[in-house]
């Protein structure tokens, strides 16, 4: 069983980035795009959701102690993987149960009008079926809004995967697979499906987006992040 495991997401990206992963870290790829050498074969459904649960239903008994979840090309969304990676291998990076990865925090509503509606790769403006999604993996209506950090990267301790059982797992990834827009969902919930609450509880009075690091487009300075960086637990 390992210390820790990077799970990786990918559909044809490039992976010369591995390389620099650290060796004391195990690595798993499983590979939707068909042409990656050593990596599990899996369809090219259900985006990066049915890639992590997949791997949580057939690993639940063989976890690592931590495994950090990613999308193929993950540096969009979290630019300093490598050196959590790092710290992780180092002993020095805490998961204590569940931990967001990146450095946009921001919500979405239960039809996904904030973000999802918007997304300029939703073209036609189609909803997201949160509440559907919600009653069948928790039997209950989704609630008015779901805080995530963005790109649906994170680590997690075997433990905290364990506070759900894996038939609740086998549950998920069926639902990863067959409901329209799921993966969008799960990203907006990780936390909660892994029975945490990640976000700060500060956060939740902020207005949004709320940005963990600077972002020059946007004229952020380190300065005008430090707050939001002392309140995520990062400084």
């Amino acid at each position: 069983m390992s210390h820790c495991e990077l799970v990786v997401a990918r559909y044809r990206e490039d992976l010369a980035w591995l390389r620099r992963v650290p060796p004391a870290i195990r690595v798993t790829v499983y590979d939707k795009g068909g042409d990656a050498s050593g990596a599990v074969s899996l369809p090219n459904i259900g985006r990066e959701a049915q890639t992590y649960l997949y791997h949580l239903a057939t690993r639940y008994e063989d976890l690592a102690d931590i495994s950090v979840f990613c999308q193929g090309r993950p540096f969009d969304h979290v630019p300093e993987l490598h050196t959590v990676l790092r710290q992780l291998a180092a002993g020095e990076y805490g998961v204590p149960g569940f931990r967001w990865l990146g450095f946009v925090v921001d919500h979405d509503d239960r039809t996904g009008s904030r973000l999802f509606r918007n997304w300029t790769k939703n073209p036609a403006r189609r909803p997201l079926p949160m509440d559907t999604f919600w009653k069948e993996l928790w039997a209950e209506p989704a609630p008015e809004r779901c805080t995530f950090y963005l790109g649906a990267h994170f680590a997690v301790s075997r433990q905290q995967v364990r506070r759900q059982p894996r038939s609740f797992y086998e549950k998920a990834l069926q639902i990863s697979r067959t409901l329209p827009d799921a993966a969008h969902c799960f990203e907006r919930c990780w936390d909660r499906v892994f029975a945490a609450d990640g976000i700060p509880a500060a956060f939740r009075s902020r207005a949004w987006p709320v940005y963990l690091r600077p972002v020059q487009r946007l004229s952020l300075s380190w300065s005008d992040v430090e707050n939001d960086r002392r309140l995520a637990g990062l400084i």
